[in-house]
C-alpha cells in the first residue's frame, strides 16, 4: 500500500504561483500521482504502463479537485494512466480523424468549409487519457514565426475562410507575446470574421486567464468564441467560474464541448448536473462527442445506442438551450455527424 496522509498536499492558492509555474510544476510522475491521491499499490503497474504510452500531466489546480482515495472519481479517471491503454482492439487507430490528409501548410488543418484550424501550441496543460491527438506529430506541426507565413498566406488567398480556430495541444499553453502576434496577423486578413479558441486551460489552470491574455483577446476586432472542454460538473470550481467571467468581460462567447466517457459522465444525472453547472458559469453546452476511436482509449467507449438513449433521457430533464448536440466526427464528412 502506498502510504499517504488524508491531509495530502493540496494546491495552495495563497502562494499565487504564475500559470507558467503551475504548468511547469504539474505532476508528471505516475507514482507521485498515485501517492498524492492515496491510491493503493495495485494501481501502480497499470499507471506506469499507460504512462509509457502517453505521459502523465496533471496540474495542481486540477489535482486539488480529485477526491482522495476514490478510484472511481470522474476527474481521476480522465487523467490516471491505466493498463487498458495498451489494448489494441480493431478500429482504434493513431489518427482517428485522418487529419494527416488535411494539412495544406505546417500547423494548419483545413477540413470544413469556411474555417481552418491552427495548431497554435504543441503543448497541453493536462494529458487527458482519451485525447484523440495523443499520437499527433506535433514536431512536424509547430511552426516558427517565419514558418507561419505559409499558413497565413493560405488564409489570405482563400476569401471563403471566415473563421480561424486556435487549437493544439492547447493554444493557451503558448505565451501571450506569441499569441498576440498570431492573432494580430489574423486580424489583418479582411475576410476573417471570427476567432475561435479551443482550450482546456481555463479549467485546469484558471490563473491562465490573466491580464496579459485579456489584453490581446479583448482588443481584437474579430468576434471571439472560446470553446471550453469540460466533461463533469466537478471540474467547475469557483476559480473556473471567475476565469470564465473574465473571458466574457473581454467579449468572448463561451461554449462547451464534452466527450461522452465510460465511468466519467455516462449517466443522465451526471450530464444534467454538467449542463446546469455550465450555465451557472456562463457557458452554453455545445457538443457532446462520442469517443473518437484513438488507440489507447477504447476503455472509455460508450456504444451509440446507449449514447442516444442517454440523450433521450436528458431531454426530459433539461430545457432545449441546455441540451448539447450528440455528434461524431467522421473523416471526410463536411461537418460533424449528428447521432
Amino acid at each position: 500500500m502506498i502510504v499517504a496522509s488524508d491531509n495530502h498536499e493540496r494546491f495552495n492558492e495563497t502562494s499565487s504561483p504564475t500559470w507558467q509555474q503551475q504548468l511547469s510544476n504539474a505532476v508528471r510522475d505516475p507514482h507521485e500521482l498515485c501517492k498524492r491521491l492515496g491510491l493503493k499499490s495495485e494501481w501502480l503497474s497499470g499507471a506506469h504502463t499507460g504512462h509509457t504510452l502517453f505521459e502523465t500531466c496533471v496540474p495542481e489546480a486540477y489535482l486539488s479537485r480529485i477526491a482522495y482515495g476514490d478510484t472511481s472519481d470522474p476527474l481521476l479517471r480522465q487523467v490516471l494512466p491505466v493498463s487498458d491503454e495498451a489494448l489494441t482492439p480493431g478500429g482504434y487507430v493513431l489518427d482517428p480523424l485522418e487529419e494527416a490528409d488535411h494539412r495544406p501548410a505546417k500547423g494548419l488543418i483545413h477540413k470544413y468549409a469556411g474555417r481552418v484550424l491552427l495548431i497554435a501550441s504543441p503543448n497541453c496543460a493536462i494529458n487527458c487519457r482519451y485525447c484523440f491527438r495523443r499520437h499527433f506529430p506535433y514536431s512536424d506541426n509547430s511552426p516558427s514565426r517565419a514558418q507561419w507565413q505559409d499558413a497565413l498566406d493560405y488564409l489570405r488567398s482563400n476569401p471563403t475562410i471566415h473563421e480561424a480556430i486556435l487549437s493544439g495541444g492547447d493554444p493557451l499553453a503558448a505565451n501571450d507575446r506569441q499569441l498576440a502576434w498570431l492573432v494580430g496577423e489574423l486580424e489583418k486578413i479582411p475576410h476573417l470574421k471570427r476567432l475561435r479558441i479551443h482550450t482546456r486551460l481555463p479549467v485546469v489552470i484558471p490563473d491562465r486567464i490573466d491580464n496579459a491574455l485579456l489584453a490581446w483577446l479583448g482588443n481584437s476586432r474579430l468576434q471571439k468564441v472560446v470553446v471550453l472542454h469540460i466533461n463533469h460538473a466537478n471540474e467547475v470550481d469557483q476559480a473556473v467560474v471567475e476565469a470564465c467571467t473574465r473571458l466574457k468581460e473581454a467579449g468572448a462567447t463561451l461554449l462547451n464541448q464534452s466527450v461522452l466517457l465510460r465511468g466519467v459522465n455516462d449517466e443522465v444525472g451526471t450530464l444534467t448536473a454538467l449542463s446546469e453547472r455550465l450555465f451557472e458559469a456562463g457557458i452554453l453546452p455545445y457538443y457532446l462527442h462520442v469517443l473518437d476511436p484513438v488507440q489507447g482509449a477504447a476503455h472509455f467507449d460508450v456504444p451509440d445506442d446507449e449514447a442516444r438513449a442517454l440523450i433521450t433521457q436528458l431531454r426530459e430533464h433539461l430545457p432545449g438551450f441546455l441540451m448539447p448536440r450528440l455528434v461524431r466526427e467522421v473523416p471526410g464528412e463536411a461537418s460533424k455527424t449528428p447521432l
